[in-house]
């Protein structure tokens, strides 16, 4: 067996149920997180002669972990067909917690009713007046506003009851 070889079976040896356990505290789900540490553990071995220390191995992986973590949001495809993702968020230039962030408020949006996500989807993003979305749309002004309102008072609301770890500001 090559050096390289042995260095990553004790290595996955000595670490595979503390990133297991980590994983799953972060995912809350056994097949993501056992995903997660596969695809943590395959970077490992990519990168295995960069890792100096053996003392840091464990941080090193941890770091990993959260990497590997963390794109499982930028892979992820939201349901939002009719809207191009690049228009609502950058992901090259957020950090994992405004992805996280991200997601959420992207994922609250996605579940107004079409009658308000449109519109306020047209205003924030596309920049449309009031009077623009009403034209597109073939409705009277004050119904959009009206329902440009009732999207923002719902997304004020989901706000008031998100989950704690989800920081938004």
């Amino acid at each position: 067996m090559s050096n390289k070889q042995v260095r990553y079976e004790a290595l996955v040896g000595a670490y595979h149920k503390d990133m297991y356990r980590y994983a799953y505290w972060l995912t809350q789900n056994s097949a993501i997180a056992e995903d997660v540490v596969q695809e943590t553990f395959l970077r490992a071995w990519k990168s295995l002669d960069s890792l100096q220390d053996e003392k840091a191995a464990k941080s090193w992986l941890i770091t990993i972990l959260r990497r590997e973590n963390a794109r499982r949001f930028e892979r992820k495809q939201f349901e939002m067909a009719e809207y191009e993702e690049q228009h609502i968020i950058d992901n090259k230039s957020t950090s994992t917690e405004q992805n996280i962030e991200n997601y959420w408020l992207r994922k609250q949006i996605a579940a107004l009713e079409p009658e308000y996500r449109e519109p306020l989807l047209m205003q924030v993003i596309q920049g449309f007046s009031g009077e623009e979305i009403a034209d597109l749309l073939g409705l009277n002004k004050n119904t959009v506003m009206t329902r440009l309102f009732r999207a923002r008072n719902q997304l004020k609301e989901a706000l008031e009851s998100k989950p704690k770890n989800v920081r938004l500001g």
